[in-house]
């Protein structure tokens, strides 16, 4: 089979209705695993994620530690349902950003490395939602 015949079977492929309409749905709910697993790591152990915020010096830990709860946990099921989806992720991306400058900036260290990078991916990955919507299978495809 010839290149252009491969590229265009590939194009049909991740053109076809089907596809359009799954994969940014399947997308939501992979990305947003981490900011629920998060949340709820978080909830079950409040006094350690304080602990972890005075640490790096943010001001009013319990009131971050009460923002990053409401940020995983109420965006995380957002994203999943697909509701002000666009809104959502970015954000999510907003606060991927900030948590990676906030929490893994030892960039010498490869753990916090790492995180870094992986939050900014994270970032990358949610400004495709914010540029692409929800999709069919959401909330705000219903809605339309």
């Amino acid at each position: 089979m010839s290149h252009i015949a491969t590229a265009r079977q590939n194009e049909d492929l991740t053109s076809s209705a089907a596809v359009q309409a799954v994969l940014p749905a399947v997308g939501r709910v992979l990305i947003s695993l981490i900011f629920l697993l998060s949340g709820f790591s978080k909830l079950t152990a409040p006094a350690m994620t304080i602990g972890y915020i005075e640490s790096v010096g943010l001001p009013f830990p319990t009131l971050a530690y009460g923002a990053a709860l409401a940020v995983e946990l109420i965006g995380g099921a957002a994203l999943v349902l697909g509701y002000q989806t666009r809104l959502v992720a970015a954000g999510l991306a907003v606060f991927s950003v900030a948590t990676a400058v906030s929490f893994h900036n030892d960039l010498a260290d490869l753990n916090q490395f790492v995180h870094f990078f992986k939050n900014v991916a994270m970032a990358g990955g949610l400004l495709h939602v914010v540029a692409f919507g929800g999709g069919k299978f959401s909330i705000d495809g219903w809605r339309r």
